[in-house]
């Protein structure tokens, strides 16, 4: 991948995450169960921590 493309997945990533977040935390004021999203949220964060190494390196 190049530098751009990686850039442009990261910044898909974060799009997405911050949209998931706001549904967790929508679901988790109604009562309902978030442990999927969470999960979800949590391989993002992998996957955006990885991005990040390719970028510098």
């Amino acid at each position: 991948m190049t530098k751009e493309e990686i850039q442009r997945k990261i910044e898909e990533l974060k799009s997405d995450y911050v949209r998931l977040q706001a549904d967790l935390e929508k679901l988790t004021f109604v009562g309902g169960n978030g442990a999927q999203t969470e999960k979800v949220l949590e391989s993002m964060e992998i996957e955006l921590r990885e991005l990040r190494r390719m970028l510098e390196a």
